[in-house]
Formats: C-alpha cells, structure tokens, sequence
C-alpha cells in the first residue's frame, strides 16, 4: 500500500496528464467550445444554490482548468483559483487569456492554500470531486476557514459519500467500500477512462471516502456553521455504468433502482 507521499504524488500525476484529455473534450462532457463563446457551464445545482456572486471575493479551491473560475468571474465575482497541477493551471491561464476574463491561477496544494493566496475571501468554492483526493478532511476544513473573512462562506457540492461506498454490478446496486477511509489506506481505483468517458493513460488513482459526519464535524471543529446541506438524487458525471442523461447535462439512474443520494451541497459560514 502506497505511502500518502506516494499517493499525492501518483494523484499528481494523473491529473497532469488528464488536463490535456479534458481539454480536448471528445466526450462533449465539459462542453469547451460551447465556454470559450461564452456559455455558463456551471450545472444546475450550484448555478441555482450560489446565489448573486457580483462583487464577491471568492477562492475557487481544486479548480483543475478553470472553467468554473471563469464562469464565476463572468458572473461578476472577483475570484482566484488553485489547483496542484502545473499543466491545469497553465491551462487555466491560458482559457482566461481567450476569454478575455480577469482571473488569478496558482498553482499549489490546497492544504497550502492560506499561505498561498492573498487576503481574506467572502465565498470558498469547491465543486464536483475534490475531497475524495485528500486523506484528511478536518485539516481541508481548517483552510476553508482560514481563508474566509468573518461573515465568509463556504459552498460546496460533490458526490454523497453513501453513493461512493456503492458499485452497480449484476444489476443491483451493492456496498463495496467502507464508509470511511483511513488515511494511511487509500482506495486505489485501476487505469480506464476518466469520469467524462475520454481515454486516459494507465494510471490508477489514490481516493478516500469521507462520511457526511466527519465533514460537518470538521466545519463545526474549524468555527464554520452549517447554513443547510442538500442531497440530490442525481449527479455531474456517470458514476455508475447505464446512468442517463438529462438534458441539463446531469446524470440520474433509471427508474428501476432505489432511489439513493447520489450528490450534495451544502453552504457553511464562518462565525
């Protein structure tokens, strides 16, 4: 079993090299061209739950290609973004630069976040896969903090920790994950294709599932207070194999399995 340095670092790895195959964007799944002439791709659930976003300050953690940066800067926010990956970054950069959009990019470790970003924030905004890639979710808690002026919130929304314990298999949705994760044993998920359908190299990934408890237990322990939490029966990407499609761009499973949470949001402000 791969020690968290090994971890982090095959992490890294993996999303350097994906930047390029999401970038390209065979599947559809980020829909780029649609961006860059000026579409929002935010999906609709925090398109519907951020609110008005015009004049705020706001740090946009694990943004990967910046995408979801640009689109909260064209929505008025002034906004920051950092990801560990050079190569999203650079990216990122370079989206900004087409669009004409004033974002800033750094490139680091969103547990470094507070010492790598700038002043204080009125919103931390983290969406759609990121705390699964860390092994300690009260230390991420204690930056969003950190990071967050008197009065600041935190919105964040990504799959339910109940659906990652789950896989589809013979037809019936089955457990097979533990509930929590100990950081020193990493789920290590084989080489395929990326969450959007594209090809990837054979890189296998690090992850580790967190329950709904230990996370709002981290945002109490860090000063922050739960505003609401959300769960949602449908998702931003085909988790399990025959999910369909609405027209939105979200993802749900047919009607002939039990309904599940399959994602969540929630908004947490800092005392």
């Amino acid at each position: 079993m791969p020690d968290l340095r090994t971890a982090y670092g095959k992490n890294r790895e993996l999303w350097d090299e994906r930047v390029a195959v999401h970038r390209r964007d065979a599947s559809g799944f980020y829909q780029v061209e649609a961006f860059l002439a000026g579409k929002d791709v935010l999906f609709p659930i925090e398109a519907a739950e951020i609110g008005d976003v015009r004049g705020l300050r706001i740090a946009h953690l694990q943004c990967h290609f910046g995408m979801d940066s640009i689109c909260l800067a064209r929505r008025g926010a002034g906004v920051t973004g950092i990801d560990f990956s050079a190569p999203a970054i650079a990216e990122a950069r370079e989206l900004a630069r087409r669009t004409g959009t004033d974002v800033r990019f750094v490139e680091g470790d969103v547990y470094a976040a507070r010492e790598l970003l700038d002043g204080d924030f009125d919103l931390v905004y983290t969406t759609w896969g990121t705390i699964v890639w860390l092994h300690d979710v009260a230390a991420w808690a204690r930056v969003v903090a950190a990071l967050l002026k008197p009065g600041g919130s935190l919105y964040f929304a990504d799959g339910h920790p109940m659906m990652l314990c789950l896989e589809l298999a013979d037809g019936r949705l089955t457990v097979r994950d533990d509930w929590r994760t100990p950081p020193e044993r990493p789920i290590v998920e084989p080489a395929g294709t990326t969450y959007t359908g594209d090809q990837a190299a054979a890189l296998a990934s690090h992850e580790w599932i967190h329950p709904l408890a230990d996370m709002l237990n981290a945002f109490a322990a860090a000063g922050l207070r739960l505003d609401w939490v959300h769960e949602h029966t449908r998702l931003t990407w085909p988790y399990f194999p025959g999910m369909e499609r609405d027209d939105d761009g979200m993802y749900r499973l047919p009607e002939q399995y039990p309904k599940v949470p399959l994602s969540l949001s929630l908004r947490a402000t800092k005392q």
